[in-house]
């Protein structure tokens, strides 16, 4: 994924300028910045659902159009955008990744289709869930579901919103391994989140934002207090700096 010089006008504010970024097969970059900073307009953006101003995003090479979304990039929504009391099974959600234009009946869909769908669902450690209804699903299974709706397609690049956003530790860490495997795979990931620690442990690089890219590098080298302060706008003494040792307690 390479997005160069990247700039977005809504209602006439510029929610975004100058961004650039670069995201290789294997890489997890974490996207990290405070509410209001443009990391939903940028994933937004690089999915084809915003026209921007100003800038390009390419896939695999290959421009993004804006409306056009690309077949190469897979979004996981926060789970909480999904409406988990529809009356269907683990399977069709998953299988509703396979086309755009809504839900797909069982009879519609080929043999091809249920070997996609049960194989990205391999990939999450839930195909002996795949006929329970998706009301019984837990808050980490929920994610790994959509996870698997994202990886029917066999996208390089996937765009993760917020998935750690709800789940107690020992759930965010079966995800963070899942991520990790994914990343082994050769997918590209971009990880918008809040949890700063998780993105510090299991990002290759982390991306500072707020309506620009601040910084971005490798966790160990951008865990220097100037650039926090600067983009989260806090002073030194903050408890930010402090949990991330950046400054003493």
């Amino acid at each position: 994924l390479t997005v160069r010089d990247l700039a977005v006008v809504l209602g006439g504010v510029r929610v975004l300028r100058d961004v650039s970024l670069e995201v290789e097969a294997g890489e997890l970059v974490g996207l990290i910045g405070p509410n209001g900073a443009g990391k939903t307009t940028l994933m937004r953006s690089i999915m084809g659902l915003l026209t921007p101003a100003a800038g390009t995003v390419e896939v695999r090479g290959e421009r993004v159009r804006p409306g056009r979304p690309h077949r190469a990039i897979g979004y996981v929504p926060q789970s909480r955008a999904t409406q988990w009391g529809y009356p269907m099974s683990v399977e069709e959600l998953v299988a509703t990744g396979l086309e755009r234009r809504g839900l797909l009946a069982r009879a519609r869909l080929g043999r091809s289709a249920w070997e996609k769908v049960y194989a990205a669902l391999d990939r999450v450690d839930l195909f002996e869930m795949r006929r329970r209804p998706i009301g019984q699903l837990s808050g980490g299974q929920q994610q790994r579901i959509l996870i698997a709706r994202a990886l029917v397609r066999d996208p390089a690049i996937l765009l993760l919103d917020e998935p750690f956003t709800g789940l107690d530790h020992p759930t965010q860490d079966s995800l963070a391994d899942l991520f990790l495997s994914l990343r082994a795979g050769g997918a590209g990931i971009i990880m918008s989140t809040h949890d700063l620690t998780q993105a510090v442990d299991i990002s290759t690089r982390v991306a500072l934002l707020n309506r620009t890219i601040i910084a971005a590098g490798p966790p160990a080298d951008i865990l220097r207090a100037d650039l926090w302060m600067e983009t989260f706008q806090v002073r030194a003494s903050s408890p930010l700096l402090r949990v991330l040792g950046m400054v003493k307690a």
